[in-house]
């Protein structure tokens, strides 16, 4: 069987941003803090789970990114926060939007780029599954992920 090539796991800037929600969400929390725009649009459970959600994805993230097992369960794991990832960074964008309008073009194209990368990165990994899915099931004695 010719090799599969899957695309690296560790990229430096999807690690770098799993690191930064994680820590951003967890500042959130423990100073009690959060952005005005946010504040005015979600009401308290929303805020509070969005907070939560952002110290999720990025230990989830990292978990996938580092997974010492079969590839495609860590593939499985990192797809999943990212596709969170790219969901609670468009809530903030267009929170942002909605709030502030014009003036928030800087940040709310930031964040929206995030939000778009997420997604791609999504794809990526959709697509490495399926290449990984299918030789596995050409070469029906290797239990699917043990392919590197």
């Amino acid at each position: 069987m010719p090799p599969i090539r899957i695309r690296p796991r560790r990229q430096p800037f999807e690690t770098a941003i799993l690191v930064a929600a994680a820590v951003c969400g967890l500042l959130l929390i423990l100073l009690d803090v959060g952005p005005p725009s946010v504040e005015l649009a979600m009401p308290p459970p929303v805020q509070t789970g969005w907070r939560i959600g952002l110290v999720a994805v990025g230990l989830v993230g990292l978990l996938g990114i580092l997974w010492p097992g079969r590839v495609s369960t860590g593939l499985g794991i990192e797809l999943a926060a990212l596709l969170m990832l790219g969901t609670s960074a468009g809530m903030y964008a267009l929170t942002l939007t909605v709030v502030s309008g014009r003036h928030s073009i800087a940040a709310t194209s930031f964040v929206a780029a995030v939000a778009t990368g997420s997604f791609w990165r999504s794809a990526q990994i959709l697509l490495d599954l399926r290449r990984l899915a299918r030789a596995c099931s050409l070469e029906s004695s290797q239990p699917i992920g043990d392919v590197r």
